[in-house]
């Protein structure tokens, strides 16, 4: 799934890690079947669940890679924040859910909940939300079905189960996102960036920033051609359930997350820092 260089430039091999989900294939569309200009870059696509590549991004193994806000914080001193390619909650985005149709927060309390992974952006809104709380682990695949099965009694749903959970009877309890616009004046909630690792040096990162900006342009400039092609990592989901996912995480603030965009990202770790939950300062620096 590499894209074809420019003629006549040295190859330079970039690995872009990022999830195997409808709305990052439809990001990397334009990229990853040649329709926009890699510079004489050979791109190779990896294809990991945002909690490896959140592991991962702890030791600096790929050149860009999607990340989640949250694990940001431990990687700020290897990788610097894309201003493009962010997933944004805008007054949506991961929920708690249960099969208990009238719960509600005091409910939860007390709760082993689980959850996608530590370092994702929606156990850090959780933990903003609700303070400690006892949870497990499992793959964020794997949790909507536990709930629905009793071996869980709350989950955290990331990904296409935010629009999905339905479908098994389950109820949410709190949406993070929505919970976020209200306590933040209108931000959105920052769940996923890229990242570029700065040993790669200005000129280089600010190559690959204006390459990943590029497909995702072309993706929402081809939409019909993009979501056919994201439909590969859909899961099964119908077309429209997908177009309605990509929708809601490719879009302006995927183009250019902008100043307020910034800002959310920056009050997301601050409060984190504040609360304790990251033990230390958190530079964030932005690549146009």
């Amino acid at each position: 799934m590499s894209s074809p260089t420019s003629g006549g430039a040295e190859n330079t091999l970039i690995r872009l890690g990022h999830s195997p989900d409808s709305d990052d294939a439809f990001m990397f569309y334009g990229l990853a079947e040649g329709h926009v200009d890699a510079e004489g870059l050979q791109f190779e696509h990896i294809l990991k669940d945002i909690e490896t590549l959140n592991q991962w991004a702890l030791e600096g193994q790929l050149e860009i890679t999607a990340i989640s806000v949250h694990a940001y914080a431990y990687v700020a001193d290897k990788y610097a924040i894309l201003t493009h390619g962010a997933s944004m909650g805008d007054n949506y985005g991961p929920m708690v859910v249960t099969r208990e149709p009238n719960a509600d927060v005091e409910w939860l309390r007390g709760k082993r909940i689980a959850i996608p992974g530590t370092m994702t952006s929606a156990f850090l809104a959780l933990r903003l939300y609700l303070g400690d709380f006892a949870y497990d682990v499992m793959p964020f695949d794997e949790i909507m079905e536990a709930v629905h099965d009793g071996r869980a009694e709350a989950g955290l749903l990331i990904h296409e189960g935010q629009l999905t959970h339905g479908s098994l009877g389950l109820h949410s309890v709190v949406d993070l996102g929505k919970w976020w616009h209200e306590r933040t004046g209108g931000l959105p909630l920052p769940l996923g960036v890229n990242a570029v690792r700065r040993d790669l040096g200005p000129d280089k990162m600010a190559q690959l920033s204006r390459i990943l900006k590029a497909s995702i342009v072309y993706g929402l400039d081809h939409r019909a051609e993009g979501l056919a092609y994201a439909m590969r990592f859909a899961r099964g989901l119908p077309t429209e359930t997908a177009d309605q996912f990509v929708g809601m995480y490719v879009n302006d603030w995927t183009v250019d997350m902008g100043e307020r965009g910034q800002e959310s990202i920056r009050r997301f770790l601050r409060e984190a820092v504040e609360q304790g939950i990251v033990s230390h300062e958190v530079p964030v620096d932005f690549v146009k």
